[in-house]
């Protein structure tokens, strides 16, 4: 199976996704967030983008303890969502 770049991934759905989230700051000025589940500072950029990008980290809590599910992607199981993160526990 061919593979698309990231780049123009990215390109293509720039301006819409299910994850954008526009808002007005100051005046006219606009300010773009994301709501994608592995996007740490949820920032609207290439960058942080979950779907462009080979390898992605989150931090879930895992429970009423003080433990912490750390869920990284794995790039080359992209045809595989089902496998796609390794997921481990920190106490």
């Amino acid at each position: 199976m061919a593979t698309v770049p990231d780049p123009l991934i990215w390109e293509i759905v720039r301006k819409n996704n299910a994850f954008l989230v526009k808002q007005f700051g100051n005046g006219n000025a606009k300010v773009q967030f994301s709501k994608e589940k592995n996007n740490l500072f949820n920032v609207h950029s290439f960058k942080y983008f979950v779907l462009a990008n080979k390898k992605t980290v989150s931090f879930q809590p895992a429970g009423k303890d003080l433990s912490v599910v750390l869920a990284i992607t794995k790039s080359k199981r992209k045809n595989k969502p089902a496998s796609v993160s390794h997921r481990s526990i920190l106490k």
